[in-house]
């Protein structure tokens, strides 16, 4: 064979290879929903319509208290909106949201899970201390800081108040703080992560909360040294344990984060680690974990774009499907394995809902 012909055949084997990657790693990202207000968590409905919560908008409408960063306005801007067949709509508004002045962000309904005919639970965060809310007024202070049951006609009422399991128990100690976040509905119960208090805790169908984990702090570089643990997503895995993802809080050391599995009566262990934010995680139907990362950004502050969505197999192999992504916020997977994921999760009016096929 000559040098010429060899070189031709050394070139096709060549592309051959590197169409055979390409073919594995294709995918196609495609915005399914649009016009958001702080999108933030999905869940599927038993109709099949994909789900997500608004948070709602930047707008200081109602009464305000002090918290430990600027002020905490009741805002009555979260909101649920649902694709159905094609077609976005908005099937709840006015529902509670917090707007805080000094971070300039909003706070409402952060995560959603479905139940039966229709049935679905919604938490309603707070960021600051629990006991804070009396000064928004008797009419109001009991709807932040919430899980929420909500009906397929769009009424809702108060499921069980977290926050004040918090200001009443505080399971980790130190400050007292609240913020539920994550939410996973089972046969019997209701699981809420309070990124707050740092606690998984369970919700049964008359309201009452008991304690399932608290996870410690974290360590960190100093002059820091320790941050809170952060509690963002809870879900049950192929095993049928607990899995809770860890975001970390600030200074968000790189490799901090990543997901425990929770035995009640144990300590969390790390299942997956060496993330920097988890804000979510979705179980794929091959076993396979979907791993979404708020942001892996460098630069200070350390929370801004990209975020990053990363597949670990069953047999933990790690591939980054994408960091094509703005403050993303959820993520979750189809029984055909197509993975939707919420982006612009901080934006009012751009938020939207990613479709990506693999």
């Amino acid at each position: 064979m000559t040098n010429t012909r060899r070189f031709h055949c050394l070139v096709l084997v060549a592309l051959c290879l590197l169409l055979a990657v390409s073919s594995t790693s294709a995918q196609t990202i495609t915005t399914v929903m649009s016009g958001l207000d702080s999108p933030r968590g999905l869940a599927f409905g038993p109709e099949g319509g994909l789900y997500v919560t608004e948070a709602g908008e930047g707008i200081a409408s109602g009464p305000c208290v002090t918290v430990a960063v600027g002020s905490n306005c009741y805002s009555q801007t979260g909101k649920i909106t649902r694709l159905y067949r094609g077609k976005q709509e908005r099937v709840v508004t006015g529902l509670p949201s917090i707007f805080n002045t000094g971070r300039r962000d909003v706070v409402g309904p952060n995560d959603i899970a479905c139940q039966g005919r229709g049935t679905c639970f919604v938490t309603i965060g707070w960021g600051g201390d629990p006991n804070a809310r009396e000064g928004l007024g008797a009419s109001v202070s009991s709807l932040v800081g919430t899980l929420l049951q909500v009906e397929p006609s769009g009424r809702w009422r108060v499921d069980a108040n977290v926050s004040d399991y918090e200001a009443d128990n505080n399971p980790q100690g130190g400050p007292v703080d609240s913020n539920p976040y994550g939410v996973f509905v089972s046969a019997n119960n209701r699981y809420v992560t309070d990124a707050g208090g740092n606690s998984l805790l369970r919700v049964a169908p008359n309201g009452q909360i008991s304690l399932v984990a608290v996870f410690p702090r974290v360590p960190a570089p100093a002059p820091a040294n320790f941050t809170d643990a952060v509690p963002t997503e809870v879900n049950v895995g192929p095993d049928g344990a607990l899995y809770v993802s860890l975001l970390t809080g600030a200074p968000f050391t790189p490799g901090a984060a990543g997901i425990y599995r929770v035995v009640q009566g144990q300590a969390p262990q790390l299942y997956q680690g060496g993330f920097k934010t988890v804000i979510d995680f979705a179980f794929g139907p091959d076993g396979s974990v979907y791993v979404l990362e708020h942001s892996i950004a460098t630069t200070f502050p350390p929370i801004g774009t990209p975020g990053r969505l990363t597949k670990i197999a069953p047999d933990g192999t790690r591939a980054e499907i994408t960091r094509a992504l703005n403050r993303p916020t959820s993520v979750i997977v189809d029984e055909d394995g197509v993975i939707y994921v919420s982006n612009n999760g901080v934006s009012v009016g751009t938020g939207e809902v990613l479709k990506i096929v693999q």
